[in-house]
């Protein structure tokens, strides 16, 4: 099944995980601790509103303020837009825009993209490896919910964990790429 299937087929849990994901593989670009959504994921495993531990989220890692970044700008949004009534229909327009942005956040981080070497720099072959490494979770997190439940939270957490690792040494790497150029260019 498509990924644009999954998220027409996913219940509530379902979209809750996917948007929720899409956000936590992005964390590295708001700056946030690791631990910052994991309330999140806990009202998700116990069903409990999620009202209170989105706000203290947002607080955490500065919704409303406005960064310089593509990417970031991107991470904020998911963020900004979640919505605090865990509903199927609150949800779903969430996790659509959460699934696009998060593909558009990893095209504009991929290293290939940005050399000129992958298949996003003109090659119609398909995806960069990072945007196809995104689709692969997304996916794979949404199948987890739609075949166990309750019971594939933790492994599409696990998922989520290992994009996020991905995500921050992308991140890392660039921003030490532009910080050299900083400095090559002021000598």
């Amino acid at each position: 099944m498509s990924l644009v299937e999954l998220i027409a087929r996913a219940d509530e849990r379902g979209l809750a995980v996917g948007g929720l994901a899409c956000l936590d593989r992005c964390l590295p670009l708001l700056g946030g601790d690791d631990e910052v959504l994991r309330p999140l994921w806990a009202s998700l495993a116990d069903g409990s509103g999620w009202a209170g531990d989105l706000a203290r989220a947002r607080d955490l890692l500065g919704a409303g303020r406005l960064p310089g970044d593509e990417a970031a700008l991107l991470a904020h949004r998911m963020l900004e837009s979640a919505p605090a009534e865990r509903t199927t229909d609150a949800l779903r327009p969430w996790a659509e825009a959460c699934s696009t942005a998060s593909l558009r956040v990893h095209r504009l981080l991929d290293p290939a993209v940005a050399t000129g070497a992958g298949p996003d720099a003109g090659d119609t072959a398909g995806p960069s490896p990072l945007v196809a490494a995104e689709l692969r979770r997304q996916t794979m997190v949404l199948e987890l919910l739609a075949d166990h439940g309750a019971q594939g939270l933790r492994p599409a957490l696990e998922v989520t964990v290992e994009g996020r690792r991905v995500l921050r040494a992308v991140v890392s790497r660039r921003a030490r790429n532009t910080a050299e150029a900083g400095a090559r260019a002021g000598l």
